[in-house]
């Protein structure tokens, strides 16, 4: 069983998709949420969480502060279920309650639509199966739509390649937990603030 495991909604039950998602495990997600929270970065933060399955990701950054998340899932089915989740994690809400929206599209028809959006925090936990290509070509087309400070985590099987990050972008850290991968990226700096 997943639970929400910190925040206004910590030890809330949410559901799992049936087939066609991989949830984060529970140590991964702690891992994840004590170094945002050591970087102070979900206090009012605007939140995208791409690839969603249930969006457990997205949900855990709301119950810890984050302003506003959008979660994105082409598969039908589970963005049902992230609708569900979503209501139960904000059932307990403080007031005023972060906005949660599940954009039932692909990530990048979403990215496309969404020029001009300015993200703080965004999670991509894409299928295994996607291709390095098509995380490169997400990757390019988000870059554009960051903050100047903002956090880009991407979630990868230990026996994929490194992602190719656009020149918008640069690689903060690699972490590893078994199978998992972790990589940690945001915006370039130009090189006289180096």
């Amino acid at each position: 069983m997943t639970r929400i495991i910190a925040g206004f909604a910590g030890s809330i039950a949410i559901r799992v998709p049936d087939a066609g998602t991989r949830p984060t495990s529970d140590r991964v997600r702690e891992a994840i949420f004590s170094a945002l929270e050591s970087r102070d970065a979900l206090d009012g933060a605007r939140v995208l969480d791409l690839f969603a399955g249930s969006g457990a990701l997205g949900l855990e950054a709301a119950s810890r502060g984050a302003r506003s998340v959008t979660l994105v899932e082409k598969n039908g089915k589970a963005a049902a279920v992230c609708r569900s989740n979503a209501k139960a994690v904000l059932a307990g809400a403080p007031s005023p309650a972060p906005l949660v929206e599940v954009r039932a599209t692909s990530v990048e028809g979403f990215l496309a639509a969404a020029a001009g959006a300015a993200w703080d925090l965004v999670f991509l936990d894409p299928p295994y199966d996607l291709s390095d290509d098509d995380l490169a070509r997400t990757l390019e087309a988000l870059a554009p739509q960051l903050t100047s400070d903002a956090i880009v985590l991407v979630e990868r099987s230990s026996r994929t390649s490194e992602p190719r990050w656009p020149a918008a972008l640069r690689l903060d850290r690699r972490k590893d937990y078994g199978d998992t991968t972790l990589w940690w990226a945001g915006p370039a700096r130009p090189a006289a603030e180096d």
